[in-house]
């Protein structure tokens, strides 16, 4: 068995799984399916030979797989994957599949589970086939978990677009069989397809039994298929036309977790990486870029004469078609699209000025120079008079802004669960994604692991972590504070509610020999007000009161209050933001919310010392400011980003996702560099009951 609990080399096969399909349907309409069949699990270069008798029941023909030309199986798989990997796996492979039974087969979905030659895992290839006849092959790198992201790029159902991407989990078959497919797009999940099975043997007689119980199989599963969707199109679910793509897209794949997170063979594995697609931001998925607002005339001219104003009085050089606004001069951006960018400016503010960058309708030579203009000036590029009336322009916060337990689920899985592999790509071997403290600055990408474990350590000797410390960690991440305090000697309870860090943490604690020292819960911290008072010695949390909200600032100090053993050390690590501008935005709903961290709110240091004060029997008595160090870690995750653009599209985001990533840590690297944000090491101790 590997480390994650997964079988690292295959079962014996063949192998019949008795299953049951569900999908599930959430949008535009609610729908759900279930039906029964059974699998085959088998080696596609030693298909199963049954008696003469039985072959009708089970037969395995290289025409119904990948292109249809090859002699056989195994020759069809290897073909396919010389054409898209360097080095591919040269190992055993387990293939998932119908049989043709009685001379009819079809197969939505037919997995391959490629292993190197010492059993270690290779690569997944995912075969297609859609109720049109047509088949298209993804191919994918699962993390430990069988977790996989990758670009939808080929239509299934006639009543999805070709958008959006899947999230796939295609753990290795073992005695039971547990599959699950979802159909993302940006803030919803619309369908998901669940596989489960039970293993039994492929003998004579447990094949006659399967045959009995589910005859014509995949017979059976097409026509349910296609009842279904004449179901639900007498509902009124419309018909999307799919066209033709120019030419046959390039299979899919998951670009894999840096060399640190993985063995060399798995390095090996993956070469090919889809190329970004310079196309318009598809409006499945990114519907409020795609579509320019309507807007008033009296609106646009008005913000275009707010805009005009606070360029003239800005060291910053705006360029239109028409030629430069007038201004002092300085970081110069490129307005491509003027009406776009002030239709969308007036209408959505902050959001509206980041969804006109993302659709190209302005750019910038230097876009953190250009930011940190902006940010500087940020409470003056509205005018005193029109800030009284945010309330009227301004677009107001959601309703799922509130972070209510259910909500701040869907917030932290929105972000933190987009995949692994993508946070991976750009942060450093420690996975940590907060703020680093270099020895000096500006900072070097090689020292930036060092810098996590400085922050990291700074924060524990905070808290005064030691032997036999219990601590309770608010927010695990991917588990690298929890493993430094394991290694002093601290007993650890680390809560997350994103099950994909859940997941890998677990693994890395495992992997360090970690795990009878740190538990890591999918948990609420709210959840903790209901437990013994008083059971930690210590508490660290990193940046994660920004996910709390200003309505929950109360009940989070009131809850670590409650924990807290009499003498116990909190440890906090907060981004701020002035108090006056935190009190005039925090109804605001803002473009970091909409695309990034829906959910998210700023604290200040006074906000956080008042909820303290007024709420529990903690003091705020030591705090440690270190902006600048935010500002160069967020430099070099931009950086490798920047340079990984290739391999993020290989895990299926598009170039319009590109984009907003990019932006978003350009934005963040201006708000430190202007100083209007600021991030804090703080103390919290636990006064004496009077």
């Amino acid at each position: 068995m590997s480390r994650s609990g997964q079988p690292t080399a295959p079962r014996a096969v063949p192998a019949l799984y008795r299953c049951e399909i569900t999908h599930l349907r959430r949008s535009p309409l609610r729908h759900r399916v279930r039906h029964r069949t059974y699998l085959w699990l088998i080696d596609p270069a030693a298909p199963p030979r049954l008696p003469r008798a039985l072959r009708p029941l089970a037969r395995f023909d290289p025409r119904d797989h990948f292109d249809g030309t090859a002699p056989t199986l195994a020759a069809g798989l290897e073909r396919f994957l010389r054409s898209r990997l360097e080095s591919p796996p040269d190992g055993p492979v387990l293939m998932l599949t119908h049989a043709r039974v009685l001379g009819y087969v079809f197969n939505p979905l037919t997995l391959y589970w490629c292993h190197h030659r010492d059993g270690s895992p290779g690569c997944v290839v995912a075969e297609v086939h859609n109720t049109y006849g047509k088949r298209h092959l993804y191919l994918l790198q699962p993390d430990a978990t069988g977790a996989a992201h990758t670009a939808k790029d080929f239509p299934v159902s006639p009543f999805f677009p070709v958008a959006g991407g899947y999230r796939m989990r295609l753990p290795l078959p073992g005695e039971r069989l547990r599959l699950t497919v979802t159909l993302e797009q940006p803030g919803q999940r619309p369908f998901t397809a669940a596989v489960t099975g039970t293993r039994s043997t492929a003998g004579p007689l447990p094949l006659l039994r399967a045959a009995a119980r589910h005859p014509l199989s995949t017979l059976a599963v097409s026509a349910a298929i296609r009842a279904h969707g004449i179901a639900l199109y007498l509902r009124g679910l419309p018909v999307r036309r799919h066209e033709p793509p120019a030419a046959p897209p390039p299979a899919a794949a998951t670009a894999p977790l840096p060399s640190s997170a993985q063995s060399p063979a798995k390095q090996r594995t993956m070469r090919q990486i889809t190329p970004p697609r310079p196309l318009p931001a598809d409006p499945a998925r990114w519907e409020g870029v795609a579509t320019v607002p309507a807007a008033s005339r009296p609106r646009t001219a008005l913000t275009e004469r707010l805009v005009r104003r606070a360029v003239a009085r800005m060291p910053l050089r705006v360029v239109t078609p028409a030629g430069p606004l007038p201004g002092p001069g300085g970081p110069r951006i490129d307005l491509h699209d003027p009406d776009a960018f002030y239709r969308r400016l007036g209408t959505g503010g902050t959001i509206g000025f980041g969804e006109s960058y993302l659709a190209g309708e302005w750019d910038a030579p230097d876009l953190v120079a250009a930011l940190t203009v902006l940010a500087g000036h940020t409470g003056t590029l509205v005018p005193a008079p029109l800030q009284r009336l945010r309330r009227l322009w301004a677009p107001r916060q959601p309703a799922t802004q509130h972070n209510a337990p259910d909500a701040a689920r869907e917030n932290i899985r929105r972000h933190y669960d987009l995949s692994n592999d993508l946070f991976a790509l750009f942060l450093d071997d420690t996975l940590t994604y907060s703020a680093a403290l270099f020895r000096s600055l500006p900072a070097r990408r090689e020292h930036l692991a060092d810098a996590q474990h400085r922050k990291i350590d700074r924060l524990l000797d905070l808290a005064d972590v030691g032997p036999g410390t219990r601590l309770l960690e608010i927010g695990t991440g991917w588990g690298e504070l929890a493993l430094r305090a394991a290694r002093r000697g601290a007993r650890v309870d680390t809560l997350t509610l994103s099950a994909a860090q859940r997941d890998l943490a677990e693994q890395r604690i495992r992997e360090a020999g970690a795990a009878d020292r740190v538990t890591v819960r999918l948990q609420d911290y709210r959840e903790l007000a209901d437990g013994p008072a008083g059971r930690y010695d210590a508490v660290v949390s990193v940046e994660m009161i920004e996910a709390v909200g200003v309505r929950g600032w109360p009940g989070y100090f009131r809850t670590l209050d409650r924990v807290l053993a009499p003498g116990g050390r909190i440890a906090l690590q907060a981004i701020t933001m002035p108090h006056e501008r935190m009190l005039a935005s925090h109804t605001t709903h803002t473009w970091i919310q909409k695309y990034v961290f829906p959910g998210g709110q700023l604290p200040s240091t006074r906000a956080i010392a008042e909820a303290v004060a007024r709420h529990t029997s903690l003091r705020v008595t030591r705090r440690e400011p270190y902006g600048p160090h935010y500002a160069e870690t967020l430099r070099l995750w931009r950086e490798r980003f920047t340079e990984q653009a290739a391999a993020v599209t290989g895990l299926g985001f598009d170039a319009t996702f590109r984009r907003m990533w990019t932006f978003y840590l350009a934005y963040c690297e201006a708000g430190f560099r202007s100083g209007y944000l600021d991030v804090q090491q703080l103390l919290l101790t636990k006064g004496t009951p009077a």
